[in-house]
């Protein structure tokens, strides 16, 4: 390894300094320190002086900005558009059909998957244009990684500088905290995070109730060590913060501070600029030469490799995407769009605002007008595409450099900082599978299985639903131990009775809420879930849907405790949980409302506790 410059090791030595002073040990604030700016030329980060970093608050924000928990139907988190051997973004393809509508035409976009939509109640609704399936962003997802040192974020730039609170809308950082802005607003999102019209008392309500990363396996070290003690989200808020209040602003800085954490810069090309002349090859030499030549590097500034300027590059006519006008009401950037970095650009799955390009061959062929790409669109082009103008022969050193010089080995192999747990997204033996093709009913439809959540003991938001059934009928999920036979399971008990929405054959949609107790279920155990929908035009009356084989699993933090051992003594409950229950019953705790209604505790939680009590659990 070459030596570092006298610049990268006074860095070194500010970053592990400033650690040292706001309370980070000296061991992470070295691996800190090597993260911000081991062998780059990279500057040192800017940190608001109103969200300072401490090491409490960022393992807090990674912990948050993995959580699946955070989003309302524990299905997505921050980090699902946002992995990072995939350079911080996105891996997967999904098509929006833009501004036309049309699936396959040349507006679609590729963009995230996110959530089904759901109503106010959380209840699956039909979207007009995704239909009962997850939605998919109008735009491709942008990277966290080097994030930090962009004035304004998001592909229109719309996560501003000031960052104000979404609760009270006072300003909480004056300027600087882009990266705030930009971390709370998926949460509240209905296409990517949250049901419709979720507000962050829910949200913050629902953070005090689950335990940190319950869902996630495969966690990384510096997150087990935070979580060694089994500490709630309020501990770590307290940890964090001072107390234990949780908030949208503390959200923000959080996830903002263990973002500011990562920070590429070792990359071949670094270490070029350090002084090591063979981190380069001849190649990817002539490469970054060619880059340079034609005016690449104007927009694509190192050492970041982007000015962080917004600019239209003809890509698709502006009337699709207006872009930064959008944020601006400025006509002079219509079609602008903020100008990704170069880094890590080998490890992206799509490319540009809208998804267009899978790969650097095609986006290279764009800037050199190559045989067969798209063509360049001029209503208010920037003038500086019509000098950027890449030669054939060059083309190949340019993807070379861009593929391999611009690569940090340690967001490949997602290795500290840009290490992640394992989210059940990423396990299927931890989701449902759906079973057979169901009895069909009005129209010759059959019913369909919606079994998205994740089936966690303890989960009290878990859901099942049904689309594609008669309109306005009766529907009632059956449940057996047994694995369905021709199609059929032969129902042990019912969960409820609901009424589908809609009107007409194949327009019903319902949903059915079941909070997964500790008694629901064995960790391990499969149980068999089938919906029955009343309907005259199908056989006996009644069309069935799919079977989902349900797998049960308990998190992170072990399962669920005995909800009458109230005060967690472990043992059998006896009149000690009942004093313990009823003093936090007479409060309005939170943790009294046993049956999850939501609201203050009532008589049914007594009822409910009694019940449990009784049972011996």
């Amino acid at each position: 390894m070459q030596k570092r410059s006298g610049r990268a090791r006074s860095r070194a030595g500010r970053v592990l300094l400033t650690g040292l002073v706001v309370g980070l040990p000296a061991g992470l604030c070295a691996l800190l320190g090597a993260a911000y700016v081991a062998l780059g030329a990279l500057p040192p980060v800017p940190v608001p002086p109103e969200n300072p970093m401490t090491e409490a608050k960022r393992v807090l924000g990674k912990i948050l900005f993995w959580d699946e928990q955070l989003s309302t139907s524990n299905v997505v988190s921050c980090g699902t558009c946002h992995m990072p051997q995939n350079a911080g973004t996105d891996p997967r393809l999904a098509r929006n059909p833009g501004l036309d509508g049309l699936l396959n035409t040349p507006d679609d976009i590729q963009g995230s998957p996110g959530v089904i939509r759901s109503d106010v109640n959380n209840d699956y609704v039909r979207d007009p244009v995704f239909g009962i399936g997850p939605q998919i962003t109008g735009r491709s997802a942008n990277s966290p990684i080097n994030a930090a040192y962009a004035v304004d974020l998001f592909w229109d730039g719309r996560a501003r500088s000031q960052f104000r609170d979404p609760e009270t809308n006072q300003v909480a950082i004056v300027a600087g905290g882009a990266l705030e802005s930009q971390a709370v607003g998926p949460v509240t999102n209905s296409v990517e995070m949250a049901h419709d019209n979720i507000d962050w008392g829910s949200v913050t309500a629902k953070l005090r109730r689950v335990n940190p990363l319950d869902l996630a396996t495969a966690i990384p070290a510096d997150v087990s060590s935070a979580l060694a003690d089994r500490p709630s989200y309020p501990e770590l808020f307290r940890r964090a913060f001072g107390d234990d209040t949780i908030s949208a602003r503390r959200i923000g800085f959080a996830i903002a501070t263990y973002q500011r954490t990562l920070i590429a810069d070792q990359t071949p090309w670094d270490r070029f600029d350090a002084g090591d002349v063979n981190a380069l090859t001849l190649n990817q030499r002539q490469g970054l030469q060619a880059m340079q030549a034609n005016n690449c590097l104007v927009c694509h500034a190192p050492p970041l490799f982007s000015d962080n300027t917004f600019r239209n590059i003809g890509l698709r006519p502006v009337q699709e995407d207006l872009g930064r006008q959008i944020v601006t009401g400025n006509a002079a950037d219509r079609g602008k769009f903020k100008v990704p970095s170069l880094r890590n650009t080998g490890l992206k799955r799509t490319y540009m605002h809208n998804g267009q390009f899978t790969n650097l061959g095609q986006v290279i062929g764009f800037y050199a007008r190559a045989p067969g790409s798209p063509p360049q669109f001029p209503d208010n082009r920037d003038p500086l595409m019509l000098q950027t103008v890449i030669p054939p022969q060059a083309v190949p050193q340019v993807q070379d450099f861009m593929q391999n010089g611009l690569t940090d080995p340690r967001v490949a192999n997602r290795q500290f900082p840009f290490d992640a747990p394992v989210m059940v997204a990423d396990r299927p033996e931890h989701r449902a599978t759906l079973l057979g093709a169901g009895v069909a009913g009005s129209g010759g439809i059959a019913p369909r299985m919606i079994a998205q959540a994740p089936p966690m003991l303890g989960n009290m938001q878990y859901r099942l639903g049904v689309e594609g059934a008669l309109g306005n009928a009766n529907a009632t999920l059956a449940i057996s131990t047994q694995p369905p036979v021709a199609g059929r399971i032969t129902p042990q008990m019912f969960v409820g009775i609901v009424r589908t929405s809609g009107a007409g054959a194949g327009n019903g949609v319902a949903t059915i809420h079941w909070p997964l107790l500790r008694d629901v279920a064995q960790p391990g155990q499969t149980l068999y879930a089938q919906w029955i929908v009343t309907d005259a035009a199908a056989p006996g009356g009644q069309a069935m849907s799919n079977v989902a084989a349900i797998p049960f699993f308990c998190g992170t933090y072990g399962c669920p405790p005995c909800p009458a051992d109230f005060n967690a003594s472990g043992g059998t409950p006896d009149d000690a949980d009942v004093a313990s229950f009823f003093e936090a019953w007479g409060a309005g705790d939170e943790r009294a409302d046993l049956n999850f209604s939501g609201g203050s505790p009532d008589d049914a939680d007594v009822a409910y506790f009694f019940e449990r009590w009784g049972l011996g659990c």
